[in-house]
């Protein structure tokens, strides 16, 4: 922990001479990388740094932000007097009055679990990698494009406040993307390594420096090649279980994005959309099965989205969003929380020194259940397995979707038979969780996350996770691509 930047941090908070009730100091220094290869070739390898300040103040109850990446005395104290300047004009159109118990002091740290830091392979070693890896992918002469992609992230964030708030926080995230591309006339495939962008943790080389490396490479490779002979996807209804990396999109987008306070209130209406979760749903609305337990769970080792603190420096505990297929919590600030009088979840997050924190979500995960994956196959006559997210479509209610994925077979009398490409299914939110009919055990439970999750005005991407075994969802339909 850097004792030296909290020191000078707190020197800084103590030079701000401003009127307020509150005012807290978030310092963020982030180092990422993006290096790729194109079949075989080099095509990115970039090193991007960012550092400032975010200035943030309760005056007349009402929240300002001021931020700056001059990191002396006189910077630090003009962006406190903009953020001074812009809470008291705000504050005669609040719609709420924020008090400093949306602000309660912490004092804590958190870093990323690593087993093998970043720099134990250079760029240069790394790019040689990636090269192999695409050269590996080519199982074949009907794969026309390969690709691989590592990208890294180091992030320490600082946060002091004037009721005695002291966190540091050192996030190390690294995304992996291995992909094929595969065609024979007119009919081309995709397949990545479990969806694109979706091996996210928190740690260093050993997320990348696997033992199951070059197998699953392979894998990908051939399941392109395989997918081109494969038969279209039939269209019925009929049971469709999910494995852990498609529930990644299917809990994203159907259960943390409508959960969000912000939504719920409109405040996101403008932009990223609403929510068909009313308030008044918050320990009433049946929102899926009794199956279905979803917990925000920012404890979770290696999961992209871990951490101990939100950045308003809320302390981040594990809780129950749904449970036995109830709504109880939002994901929402305090200050939401405080708007809504609902219990809701430390998840006020932002994507860099520059942007204020708002509602997000972060680690949201289906728990697991007592099934195998064996038993839930072998209890189903006539259904579909899919793997990996292709594309999305969802309204801005987050009630009404269609997902596509990449790769799936068929289930006919207990057992996976046929492969089948271009599979797809759609339904309605609370009546798809409401199927949930068979939910995997530990055994079959996997982390996956994504690092591009758009939100807000001026827009945020921020990083999440999301764990979840194997599920079974019964009456269910399903199309093919043509």
């Amino acid at each position: 922990m850097s004792t030296a930047t909290i020191s000078q941090l707190s020197d800084l908070l103590q030079s701000i001479d401003l009127p307020v009730e509150w005012l807290g100091l978030r310092k963020v220094r982030e180092v990422s990388t993006g290096r790729s290869a194109r079949d075989g070739m080099p095509q990115s390898n970039s090193t991007t740094i960012s550092e400032g300040v975010m200035v943030e103040v309760l005056v007349d109850g009402q929240i300002g932000y001021g931020a700056t990446n001059i990191l002396t005395p006189t910077g630090v104290r003009s962006a406190a007097q903009a953020a001074f300047d812009r809470a008291r004009t705000a504050s005669k159109y609040r719609i709420y009055t924020v008090t400093t118990a949306q602000r309660p002091k912490v004092v804590g740290q958190y870093v990323s679990p690593t087993v093998q830091p970043f720099n134990t392979l250079s760029p240069g070693d790394i790019s040689e990698q990636l090269s192999k890896i695409c050269h590996t992918l080519k199982v074949s002469d009907k794969i026309v494009q390969t690709s691989a992609t590592i990208i890294t992230r180091q992030i320490e964030s600082w946060f002091v406040s004037s009721n005695g708030s002291d966190v540091y926080q050192k996030f190390l995230l690294m995304t992996t993307d291995y992909a094929a591309t595969a065609q024979d006339g007119a009919i081309i495939q995709h397949r990545s390594d479990r969806g694109g962008l979706a091996r996210c943790y928190q740690g260093g080389m050993e997320y990348f420096l696997t033992p199951d490396l070059w197998a699953r490479v392979r894998q990908v490779g051939e399941q392109a090649v395989e997918l081109l002979a494969a038969m279209e996807c039939p269209t019925e209804t009929t049971t469709l279980v999910l494995a852990p990396d498609q529930l990644l999109l299917q809990i994203h987008e159907s259960v943390g994005h409508p959960l969000e306070l912000d939504r719920i209130l409109g405040d996101e209406r403008n932009y990223a959309g609403g929510s068909f979760v009313q308030p008044s749903d918050f320990g009433n609305l049946v929102y899926g099965s009794p199956l279905m337990n979803i917990t925000f769970d920012p404890t979770v080792a290696g999961e992209f989205a871990s951490y101990s603190f939100d950045d308003t420096g809320a302390s981040a505990t594990r809780e129950y969003i749904i449970r036995d297929g109830i709504l109880e919590r939002g994901l929402g600030s305090l200050e939401s929380q405080a708007r809504l009088d609902l219990p809701g979840v430390a998840c006020s997050r932002a994507c860099s020194w520059n942007r204020p924190p708002i509602d997000r979500m972060a680690n949201i995960n289906l728990e697991p259940g007592e099934h195998s994956f064996d038993e839930i196959i072998g209890g189903i006559e006539r259904g579909i397995y899919m793997e990996s997210n292709r594309s999305w479509s969802i309204d801005d209610r987050r009630h009404k979707f269609q997902f596509s994925c990449e790769y799936a077979k068929l289930i006919e009398n207990g057992k996976l038979t046929q492969t089948v490409r271009n599979p797809n299914y759609r339904g309605i939110t609370p009546q798809f969780w409401g199927n949930l009919d068979r939910v995997g055990n530990t055994n079959t439970w996997e982390m996956y996350g994504s690092p591009f999750c758009g939100k807000g005005e001026p827009n945020q991407i921020v990083w999440v996770g999301h764990g979840a075994p194997v599920a079974a969802f019964t009456n269910i339909e399903i199309f093919g691509g043509d």
